[in-house]
């Protein structure tokens, strides 16, 4: 017996659960706010975990050649190393403009799916055992078996209510520069304390377009971060050229401040990302930084998990989906918390704990290693009770 599924959200989570869903069966609605769906913010890295993920989706393919490899993660306060993290050789990150994969996944799912864009869903009543979907100033959907909320962090659905973190970003994307001395195959950043954060990340290329991407990013706190469309940008380039000259070819394609997107970031989880007859993943179930760079595999995890216990009954699903990411989530949630802090905060201990400790002690060999599964996204079963890597998917109707 196929379901009959709705799913609010048409981001990287809710696209990639679209597509499973189809591919075993079940009858799937989907529906997005916006009228033209687009993908918010610029680059992501998408670890191994995330990349058997898309395996299973069957975009795989198509993500790792619109990418760039990244096989190291290096960080500098000065001329020292604060942040050195490689990735195994045979097993590095895959990183990618936010529109690449989302019009990968787009795609994916056309044809296979009912759709409605222009749909902001408002609430998911539900009648009985079966949930529908309310939508404002248009028809309700449903009913369907099951709803997910995949609408991210502004679900009108999902009862999270996290808490605001102090500092945000803005970030950008721009050409790779020819005349760069960063290499084109790793996450580099610069630090000053935990106050200040530079960051160029290798994005790989649009659809159709060769041209080799990168994202940059400004750290900054709440009260920067609500200025900075009145910031002059000239200033702004020479304030952060001056704090890391390598990342000055970079920035000289940026025209206007409206050419870096600001980014808000907050913290919380849910203790049960199921209700009666409603799943949420990704950011609707928990929220975090991107210092461990897990967002976006996050939610394609939860994605994976929840199409798996949907092989069973109903009843059994939603309990089974909650197990199966439960100890995965909650590790990363608590580095998350850990580590933020020493990147992005006020505090002046923090990050003198960072450089004399912890970066010593980050080059010895179990110590890297264990950093080494933390990014890659592995330092525990990313989904409990089910072999990883993951089987292939099954495409029958069950």
């Amino acid at each position: 017996m196929a379901y009959q599924i709705g799913i609010a959200g048409a981001g990287i989570g809710g696209l990639a659960m679209a597509s499973l869903l189809a591919a075993r069966g079940h009858h799937v609605t989907l529906a997005e706010r916006f009228a033209t769906p687009r993908p918010v913010g610029s680059g992501l890295v998408i670890q191994p975990v995330g990349l058997a993920v898309l395996d299973a989706v069957g975009v795989g393919a198509e993500a790792r050649d619109l990418s760039a490899p990244i096989t190291r993660m290096l960080g500098h306060a000065g001329t020292r190393a604060i942040l050195d993290v490689r990735y195994r050789t045979t097993d590095p990150g895959r990183a990618l403009h936010r529109a690449s994969l989302f019009d990968t996944l787009w795609r994916a799912n056309m044809g296979r799916i009912t759709l409605h864009t222009g749909a902001a869903v408002t609430a998911a009543p539900q009648d009985g055992p079966r949930r529908w979907m309310a939508r404002q100033d248009a028809p309700t959907l449903g009913p369907f078996d099951l709803v997910i909320d995949a609408s991210g962090g502004g679900s009108c659905l999902s009862p999270l209510q996290p808490r605001a973190l102090p500092f945000g970003a803005i970030w950008g994307a721009v050409p790779w520069p020819a005349d760069s001395a960063l290499p084109a195959d790793q996450l580099r950043q610069r630090y000053f304390r935990a106050s200040r954060m530079a960051g160029v990340l290798p994005i790989g290329r649009l659809p159709g377009d060769p041209t080799p991407r990168a994202a940059v990013f400004w750290s900054m706190p709440l009260a920067e971060l609500d200025q900075w469309p009145q910031r002059d940008l000239q200033d702004w380039k020479a304030e952060v050229t001056a704090f890391w000259p390598d990342i000055a070819p970079f920035l000289t394609g940026l025209t206007a401040t409206s050419d870096m997107t600001p980014a808000r970031y907050s913290h919380g989880t849910l203790r049960q990302p199921t209700l009666p007859g409603l799943a949420l993943i990704g950011d609707a179930a928990y929220r975090a930084s991107p210092q461990l760079g897990q967002g976006a595999n996050m939610a394609l995890l939860d994605a994976m998990a929840l199409a798996l216990a949907l092989d069973h009954p109903l009843d059994q699903a939603l309990p089974r989906y909650a197990s199966m990411r439960r100890w995965h989530r909650r590790v990363f949630q608590a580095m998350s918390a850990a580590f933020t802090p020493m990147y992005q905060s006020d505090s002046r201990a923090l990050p003198l704990l960072r450089d004399r400790v912890l970066a010593p002690l980050g080059q010895l060999p179990p110590v890297a290693r264990f950093l080494t599964g933390l990014v890659s996204g592995d330092i525990l079963p990313p989904l409990a009770s089910t072999a990883w890597p993951l089987p292939p998917i099954q495409r029958s109707v069950r």
